[in-house]
């Protein structure tokens, strides 16, 4: 299977997002909120990785970022599932997933089932379980 990495010089040359085998690098110097700036209102926002040892850049970037997901110091593929909600912001988000608040109403849908007994020759009346007729 072949994996493929792309350097671009900016992040304005991003155009859509590609899910598969490919890696867009993107090298940058000086402060890291810049390119938090410059991707924000490309609109797409699946995940961010953060690589620090200072807590405090983290938590400022993570912050300001608009992604779904942001993972500091760690791999950055894979929610948790029933841990963490993984879904992003944007063009890239789709709604619920796994681990979301509302993750287990996808699965769910309301079906009422009505049958006039009457109309098929039944008595109604058996139905109630008292013997009082229907009102």
């Amino acid at each position: 299977m072949a994996r493929v990495m792309v350097e671009v010089s900016s992040l304005t040359e991003v155009h859509e997002e590609i899910f598969g085998l490919l890696l867009q690098i993107v090298r940058w110097s000086g402060d890291p909120m810049r390119v938090v700036n410059e991707n924000n209102p490309l609109g797409y926002g699946l995940t961010l990785g953060i690589h620090t040892r200072i807590d405090s850049r983290a938590q400022a970037l993570a912050a300001h970022a608009h992604v779904g997901n942001v993972y500091v110091d760690r791999n950055m593929i894979g929610a948790a599932v029933g841990v963490q909600p993984f879904g992003g912001e944007s063009l890239s988000g789709t709604g619920p997933k796994a681990g979301g608040p509302h993750y287990l109403y996808r699965f769910c849908t309301e079906q009422t089932l009505t049958v006039n007994t009457t109309a098929a020759g039944g008595n109604a009346t058996w139905l109630m379980g008292s013997g009082d007729p229907i009102q």
